[in-house]
């Protein structure tokens, strides 16, 4: 697989470093489309290593041309590709926007979605949510923002295992959306599905849930996409 073509799904800073990560177009049974996520030969992916020769770096949605070298399949994290980032930066063809991105997201769903949240046999997916619940947090005089969710999928409710309840949100424009929300000085929201269609008018939510390193043993469930309808 030496050039590939990926529709970006989440470009987001996780606790192991830089995730980047989407699906090509070759098939998937479960999933659709492949799923990719770009690690580097030696050392952690940074911004810069999937910044284009014009300094852009590509957001979700961005269709993009890149380089990969080898599989590097280390479960659970199945998915993983080194890229070849310093003899071909990436490059952005298109972005996929209106009712042909919304339709992406409605036919790539995850079929097998505890495959990822419970059983850990690979570690990326794209869920929509029925039921969610989720706050964004910042103290006063940080300026660091803390998201959560938590949501349904089917008779199951996922909370994670966090002490105040959800998996932790990486997303960076989830993150931009709570700094918007939040009094300057900082504060705590809580909310539903029904206040964020009040609020926001979303009707829709797909979350990209990856498998976050904890330690040299376990991985937990992180949101590194959350994208909207619409």
């Amino acid at each position: 697989m030496p050039t590939v073509t990926m529709l970006m799904l989440a470009t987001a800073r996780a606790d192991d470093g830089i995730l980047v990560a989407g699906m090509t177009t070759e098939p998937n049974p479960v999933t659709g489309l492949g799923w990719v996520r770009l690690v580097r030969e030696n050392g952690r992916v940074r911004m810069k290593d999937v910044a284009t020769p014009d300094g852009r770096i590509p957001r979700p949605f961005d269709v993009v041309e890149l380089s990969l070298l080898q599989p590097r399949p280390i479960p659970p994290r199945t998915e993983d590709w080194v890229a070849d980032f310093e003899r071909v930066p990436p490059r952005i063809i298109r972005h996929l926007e209106g009712e042909r991105r919304s339709r992406f997201l409605r036919e790539h769903c995850d079929t097998a979605p505890r495959q990822v949240l419970e059983r850990q046999q690979r570690s990326l997916c794209v869920i929509r949510t029925g039921s969610l619940e989720g706050s964004f947090r910042q103290e006063p005089g940080s300026a660091f923002l803390r998201a959560r969710l938590r949501f349904r999928i089917g008779t199951r409710t996922y909370r994670g295992s966090l002490p105040r309840g959800g998996f932790a949100v990486y997303d960076p424009g989830w993150l931009a959306l709570g700094k918007s929300w939040l009094p300057e000085d900082g504060g705590w929201i809580e909310f539903d599905r029904g206040i964020l269609r009040a609020r926001h008018g979303i009707e829709e939510i797909y979350l990209v849930v990856a498998l976050s390193r904890c330690d040299q043993r376990r991985f937990e469930p992180v949101i590194v996409g959350v994208h909207t309808v619409p």
